[in-house]
C-alpha cells in the first residue's frame, strides 16, 4: 500500500481537493490578450515554461494544463523535478490529451497571487483555458501518482466491463480492484462512484450493468465489490435503495478494506526517518489509515529469525478481524532496524515478544497489565480493555542523570520535569529537542550561550529535554525544537516561545518576564525575499 489516497483525508475533514469534487470550468473563460504572432512557449525536460507573459497563450493551446509553481532554492522542488518530468514523458508516450508546465514561483509575484500559491511546490490543474477554478493536485509527488491522477481526468476513471473475460482480466491485473454493479447506469450513485474513481489512484475501478455478472458474483442489488488478493479476497458494499451511495461511506469502506488485516513495519517506512509517533503514521497506509480515522494502532514486536515467533503472527491476524476499522495491527520486527522505534516504546529487543498500543491522536500508550502468552484470545482481550478504559497509559522517561544539574544547561527527563519546570521560585526555560534534529542542532551554541549568560541567576534555570524519550502528563511535543517557558509562581503558567532562536532575542524574552518588548514593525518583504529573510526558525514536525 502507497500514499495515494490522501485527498480521501481532504473529504472527510470537509476542505478542498475531495475525493469526487474536481473543480468543473464555471462560466466562460477569460478573454485571452493577443499573443505575438508565431510565439512559441518554451520547453525545459519536456515540461512548458511558464509567465504572466505566455500563461493565457498556454491555457489556449493546451485545453488539460497542469502547471507547477516551483521556488529554485526549494529542496521539495528539487526532488520533484525529475518526477515531474518523467511524469510528463510517460504521458508524452501515451499520447495523453494532457500537458505539464512549470511556472517560477517568486519570479512571478503576480501570478502566485492570482492562484493563491502559499508554498512550493503548489500543482494546479486547469481545464478548457478555463483560469478561474484549477484544481489543486494534493496527491504523493511520483510520476506514476501524477499521470494516474491526469488521467483520471482527461479520460475514463474506471472501465466498463460487458462479460465474465472483461472482469476477470480486470481483477487479475491489480492487486486491489472494485467494480460497481449497477443496474441502472443512469443513477446518480454510478455518477458518485466514478467520481469517487477520478482519485483513489490505488484502486482500479470498472462498473457494469450487466444482469449475467449479477448472477455470477451472487448479486441481488446494486454492490460495489471490492476484490483483493490478500485476506479474505472479497468485500461487498451494499447500496441502500432508500440513501443511495453516499460517497464518504463508501471511501471509508475502500480505505478499510484495501489494507492488509495485518500491516509489516518495512524497510520503505524506516526510510523516512526515525521520527517516532511519525514513524507509524508513515507507514505506506498512513493516508488511508488517517482517512479511515484508525487512530489505535496495536503492535506486535517479534523476532523474525526465531521460528516460535513466527508461528504468534497467526494468532495476531486471527484476533485482526473484529477490530477492522477501528485498530491497526502492526507487526514490528525487532531483528530489523527498528531500534528507534523500540526506543519510543522503551523496549528494549530481549522484551520481544511483546504487545503496545498507541492512539495516534493523543500520541498515549498502553501494556498489557498482565505477563501471559500472546493468542488470539489474549490480542483481542487487550484490544478491547484498551478501548473500554480499562488500562491505563504510560509514560516514557529516561533515569535522572546524577549530574544533571552540574552543567549551565540543566538535562531534565520525565522523572524530575515537574519538580524543575513548577519550581514557584525558578523561571525555566526549557528546549523540547530530539538528538537527530537538524534546526535542534543549529540553535545548540545560542542555548548554551544563554544558559552560560544567566548560570550566576538564582532565578533562572536553563534547560533541555529529549522529548523522544521522556514524555510529559502536562502536555505533548509534536515539533523540534519547541521552546517553553515557565515563569516563577504557583499558576503553572506555562508561555511557547515563537520568536528568533539567538542569544540577543533569547536575553530580551527572559529579562522582560517571558514577553518580547514591542518593536517597530519591519516594512513586508518581497515573495524572493521570505526565505532569507523569515523571523521564526523552522521547526521539525511530527
Amino acid at each position: 500500500m502507497d500514499d495515494r489516497l490522501l485527498p480521501v483525508l481532504l473529504l472527510l475533514l470537509g476542505v478542498s481537493g475531495p475525493w469526487g469534487q474536481g473543480q468543473e470550468p464555471e462560466g466562460p473563460s477569460e478573454a485571452l490578450p493577443e499573443e505575438s504572432p508565431g510565439e512559441e512557449v518554451p520547453k525545459e525536460d519536456g515540461i512548458l515554461v511558464l509567465s504572466h507573459r505566455n500563461l493565457s497563450l498556454a491555457l489556449q493551446e493546451h485545453p488539460a494544463l497542469m502547471v507547477e509553481f516551483y521556488a529554485p532554492w526549494c529542496g521539495h522542488c528539487k526532488a520533484l523535478a525529475p518526477e515531474y518530468s518523467k511524469a510528463a514523458a510517460l504521458l508524452a508516450a501515451e499520447s495523453a490529451a494532457v500537458t505539464l508546465a512549470k511556472v517560477d514561483g517568486p519570479a512571478e509575484p503576480e501570478l502566485t497571487k492570482e492562484f493563491g500559491v502559499v508554498g512550493y511546490p503548489t500543482l494546479k490543474f486547469f481545464q478548457n483555458g478555463n483560469r478561474t477554478n484549477p484544481e489543486e493536485y494534493v496527491g504523493p509527488k511520483k510520476a506514476e501518482d501524477i499521470a494516474e491522477w491526469l488521467r483520471r481526468r482527461v479520460g475514463p476513471s474506471a472501465t466498463r466491463l460487458e462479460d465474465e473475460e472483461s472482469v476477470q482480466a480486470l481483477i487479475d491485473k491489480q492487486d486491489v480492484v472494485a467494480i460497481g454493479f449497477f443496474q441502472d447506469l443512469q443513477e446518480e450513485d454510478v455518477a458518485t462512484f466514478l467520481a469517487l474513481a477520478r482519485d483513489a489512484l490505488d484502486i482500479t475501478f470498472g462498473f457494469t450493468d450487466q444482469p449475467q455478472l449479477f448472477q455470477k458474483f451472487g448479486l441481488t442489488k446494486d454492490t460495489v465489490v471490492l476484490f483483493k488478493k490478500f485476506d479474505e479476497g472479497r468485500a461487498d458494499f451494499p447500496v441502500d435503495k432508500d440513501t443511495g451511495l453516499d460517497l464518504g461511506d463508501l471511501s471509508r469502506f475502500l480505505i478499510t478494506h484495501s489494507m492488509h488485516l495485518v500491516t509489516e513495519f518495512n524497510s520503505q517506512a524506516r526510510t523516512l526517518g526515525p521520527v517516532e509517533v511519525i514513524s507509524f503514521l508513515s507507514l505506506q497506509t498512513s493516508p488511508k489509515i488517517f482517512a479511515a480515522k484508525i487512530l489505535n494502532h496495536l503492535l506486535l514486536f517479534v523476532n523474525q529469525t526465531l521460528a516460535q515467533h513466527r508461528e504468534l503472527l497467526t494468532a495476531f491476524r486471527e484476533a485482526a478481524p473484529p477490530f477492522r476499522g477501528q485498530v491497526l495491527f502492526v507487526m514490528v520486527d525487532v531483528a530489523a532496524d527498528n531500534d528507534h522505534v523500540l526506543k519510543y516504546f522503551g523496549l528494549k529487543d530481549e522484551e520481544a515478544p511483546t504487545l503496545r498500543l498507541i492512539n495516534v491522536e493523543t500520541t498515549k500508550k498502553y501494556a498489557p497489565t498482565d505477563v501471559v502468552p500472546i493468542t488470539a484470545a489474549s490480542v483481542a482481550a487487550f484490544c478491547q480493555a484498551v478501548l473500554h478504559g480499562e488500562v491505563k497509559p504510560y509514560l516514557l522517561s529516561q533515569e535522572i542523570p546524577p549530574d544533571w544539574d552540574q552543567q549551565p544547561v540543566k538535562t531534565l527527563v520525565g522523572k524530575n520535569f515537574e519538580q524543575v519546570a513548577f519550581d514557584e521560585t525558578k523561571n525555566v526555560f526549557v528546549k523540547f529537542y530530539a538528538p537527530w534534529c537538524s534546526h535542534c542542532k543549529e540553535m545548540a551554541p545560542a542555548w548554551e550561550a544563554l544558559a552560560e549568560k544567566y548560570r550566576d541567576r538564582e532565578d533562572i534555570v536553563i534547560a533541555e529535554l529529549d522529548a523522544t524519550a521522556n514524555e510529559l502528563e502536562a502536555f505533548s511535543v509534536h515539533g523540534y525544537p519547541t521552546l517553553k517557558f515557565f515563569p516563577a509562581g504557583p499558576d503553572r503558567k506555562v508561555i511557547e516561545y515563537k520568536s528568533t532562536r539567538d542569544l540577543e532575542t533569547f536575553s530580551k524574552f527572559l529579562d522582560n518576564g517571558g514577553t518580547l518588548p514591542e518593536e517597530p514593525k519591519e516594512p513586508a518583504v518581497s515573495n524572493s525575499e521570505i526565505k532569507a529573510n523569515s523571523t521564526v526558525g523552522p521547526k521539525e514536525e511530527l
